[in-house]
């Protein structure tokens, strides 16, 4: 069985349905009855498609075809929840493409047209978004033992509910499905979540290197008082420190060279939160990025420099812990190199280009070889119900993916992995 464009259209109509939004969007965040909804109509379109469906631990959905016992697996995919109110693309075409992509190489392989090194697995990480549980890719995290599994599974989002009892509540139970050690290759495709291709007139992005980031977790500390009694000498008001250190974060950025710092403020939480009372404490996320170490590491200087003076000047006290900091991190340049070698094949335009978001491939990179690609975003759209790609970016992506999992069976990123699984076909042999 194979697929045409037409079906992945249709298929990508279908799966949007789930968690529609008013706005033309999804929001069907991490274990939402929405997300369970996606995922079950994503498991039967894998068994109408010939693959096993098979559930790990913390909810990460696969899909998977053998070819010979023991054998490694290419693996393909990437995450079908969403961020409330959000788009219908992020993370969903990447595994829509995926699941796609890996039909066809399956296809190929029954036809004879290729002589496989690998067996092929599509997934669907859990909650790569990290919206409604802290942190994001905590799906892949888990699977590449960056985070502990008990860990992931006692998270609670907002209202107290767990990981375990969200799962619970309508994934099935786990399965036997592949481990770490199980995967030779990974190949993702995503949205761009930019406008670097679309203002380029460019095709195809082929992802390189992530942007360095450091992220915080900062809690201000006041003192609760009356918002009206109170005298204004004597307020220890933490949302207005915390508003001070929002306007610093943001005015950081006119400090450096336009895109060299990009930096963001989300998700506060003000105690107690009443509309007579002078805010006793607010956390909040704070984030900084850039292209450049360097300047990621002087950001982050004029930073504490500058909550300093905040907590002078509001009379809180400010604690910034930095929660998760990485450099700028390459990608394999083989599989730069044979994604590049794809889009020339099918002659698609392509450049080398940077990832500013992160993607669960990131995780997976640091564990086996993989292939990352963009596809174009309408104005550089994301995490909005108006993020769009169209139609023709979007079957490109998909056939390019196709010729990068073929690829990747076929063995053409050659090392141990390779070696390994001509011992294991030799010895069914």
């Amino acid at each position: 069985m194979t697929t045409t464009d037409a079906e992945f259209l249709s298929d990508f109509e279908i799966m949007s349905t789930h968690g529609a939004t008013d706005g033309g969007g999804v929001d069907r965040q991490a274990g939402t009855a929405a997300d369970h909804a996606t995922r079950a109509w994503f498991g039967g379109w894998l068994r109408e498609h010939g693959l096993r469906e098979s559930i790990d631990e913390v909810g990460n959905q696969f899909g998977t075809r053998e070819f010979a016992p023991g054998l490694p697996y290419v693996l393909v995919g990437s995450h079908l929840d969403s961020q409330p109110l959000a788009g219908r693309y992020d993370g969903a075409y990447g595994v829509l493409a995926g699941a796609h992509a890996a039909v066809r190489a399956i296809a190929a392989v029954d036809e004879g047209e290729i002589e496989p090194r690998f067996n092929v697995a599509v997934v669907n990480w859990f909650n790569e978004e990290g919206s409604r549980f802290t942190p994001s890719m905590m799906g892949s995290s888990v699977f590449t033992g960056k985070l502990d599994p008990a860990t992931a599974l006692a998270t609670t989002d907002p209202a107290g509910v767990s990981v375990a009892e969200a799962l619970a509540d309508g994934h099935g139970a786990p399965t036997d499905a592949p481990a770490l050690d199980d995967i030779a290759r990974y190949a993702e495709i995503h949205i761009e979540q930019g406008r670097v291709l679309e203002e380029t007139s460019v095709q195809i992005g082929l992802v390189d290197r992530t942007w360095a980031a450091s992220k915080y977790r900062v809690t201000v500390h006041g003192e609760q008082s009356h918002t009206g009694s109170t005298r204004m000498a004597d307020r220890q008001d933490a949302l207005y420190g915390a508003s001070l250190i929002i306007a610093a974060a943001r005015d950081l950025t006119d400090e450096f060279a336009v895109g060299e710092l990009h930096s963001s403020v989300s998700e506060l939480y003000v105690l107690p939160n009443s509309p007579v009372t002078i805010a006793r404490e607010v956390v909040m996320n704070l984030d900084l990025r850039s292209p450049s170490e360097g300047v990621l590491e002087r950001a982050m200087e004029k930073l504490a420099d500058r909550i300093r003076l905040v907590e002078g000047r509001s009379r809180t006290r400010v604690e910034a812990a930095l929660t998760h900091r990485w450099g700028l991190v390459a990608y394999q340049p083989e599989g730069v190199r044979l994604a590049r070698e794809s889009a020339e094949s099918l002659g698609l335009s392509h450049v080398d280009i940077m990832t500013v978001a992160g993607h669960d491939s990131t995780n997976l990179k640091d564990e086996v070889p993989t292939v990352m690609l963009f596809v174009p975003s309408v104005d550089g759209v994301s995490h909005n119900e108006a993020e769009f790609t169209r139609d023709d970016d979007a079957v490109r992506g998909v056939a390019l993916l196709t010729d990068v999992v073929r690829r990747l069976l076929a063995g053409e990123l050659a090392d141990e992995a390779v070696a390994r699984a001509d011992t294991l076909v030799a010895a069914e042999a």
